[in-house]
């Protein structure tokens, strides 16, 4: 019998992405369509280009003007340095002030150069593309709008459905029994039910859990990933209930729930004697899953009574209803 651990908990993407302008500008046009599958590297937005091309050439103008006047110093510079070293034609002051000249153009040189790859940058900005594989959302902005760079208004967002990930909280007094299965390598399964509990939508594997206990609940928060294929199985924010399988019992002895009693604190139930009596019997429950339960104290193969309890009491002569003799005929297994 497996051991599992219920919950209620969210399907949350592994990735959520925003996607603001980080320029400002008019928008040309939007290549997205609502609820549309986009791969990593895919055209979402572009926003008009050309001041950010003619910064561009401006800067590429200026660093060919400095690399040349580079050129020229260091020519000048080797002129010097050879006039120096034959006759003394120039004096060592000259050759010093010749290298400082072509240090500062070398840092201008250097300067222009950032500049260039700057405004780089700042035109790539103008074509905004899906930064991974997801589902984008409803439309945000239409062609003819004019943005700001690092509004608050975001040009599209992008959520990642596969595969995707279910958020639950457990009870911090299961954490030991979970951290003890994690410690020994193994990996333990998740199942994703619907709100009903009656239908199984997925199955997935535990990812992580937090790295502290939420004091106002008394709870820790795991994470599960499931496969998501087209997004059809787990949507995001989609509320569901979760079953972490934390072990699993072998060789249980399994009754039906119905038939265990209470008394005070004990559990017992009535096992048919051969002679058709009623004997209580103690046990313990180390498990229940539906409706059925894992105990000691019964051995496989035994008849035990599931109804009728307030007819009972140990030693009490029973009839099994549907056994040899009885109304129905025939024994029942």
């Amino acid at each position: 019998m497996s051991i599992y651990l219920d919950a209620l908990g969210t399907v949350t993407p592994e990735h959520t992405a925003n996607v603001y302008s980080q320029i400002a500008g008019r928008i040309d046009s939007v290549h997205y369509r609502e609820g549309q599958m986009v791969h990593k590297g895919e055209a979402l937005v572009d926003i008009d280009p050309r001041p950010f091309q003619a910064l561009l050439t401006q800067a590429q103008g200026t660093l060919a003007r400095d690399r040349s006047l580079l050129a020229q110093a260091r020519v000048n510079l080797t002129r010097y340095q050879e006039a120096f070293s034959r006759n003394k034609a120039v004096s060592e002051q000259q050759v010093s002030d010749q290298q400082a000249t072509v240090q500062q153009a070398e840092g201008t040189v250097q300067n222009d150069e950032g500049q260039v790859k700057y405004d780089e940058v700042q035109l790539a900005y103008c074509h905004i593309t899906a930064p991974f594989d997801g589902r984008i959302g409803l439309r945000l902005v239409d062609p003819g709008n004019t943005v700001l760079a690092n509004n608050s208004t975001a040009l599209a967002v992008i959520t990642q459905i596969d595969p995707i990930t279910v958020v639950f909280s457990v009870a911090e007094d299961h954490l030991n029994s979970v951290l003890t299965q994690l410690r020994g390598g193994k990996t333990l399964a998740v199942e994703v039910y619907d709100r009903t509990q009656a239908k199984q939508i997925a199955s997935g594997t535990l990812l992580a859990l937090d790295n502290e206990v939420d004091t106002t609940t008394g709870t820790v928060k795991f994470r599960a990933r499931f496969h998501n294929p087209g997004g059809t199985l787990l949507f995001p924010n989609q509320f569901v209930n979760t079953r972490l399988r934390v072990d699993t019992i072998d060789k249980a002895t399994q009754v039906s729930t119905a038939a265990i009693q209470y008394n005070g604190q004990q559990a017992f139930v009535y096992v048919v004697q051969p002679n058709h009596t009623a004997a209580v019997r103690k046990i313990t429950v180390t498990n229940a899953e539906g409706s059925k339960s894992a105990v000691d104290g019964i051995k496989p193969g035994e008849t035990i009574v599931t109804s009728n309890f307030d007819r009972l009491r140990d030693g009490a002569g029973i009839m099994v209803r549907g056994s040899e003799g009885a109304p129905g005929g025939g024994r029942r297994s």
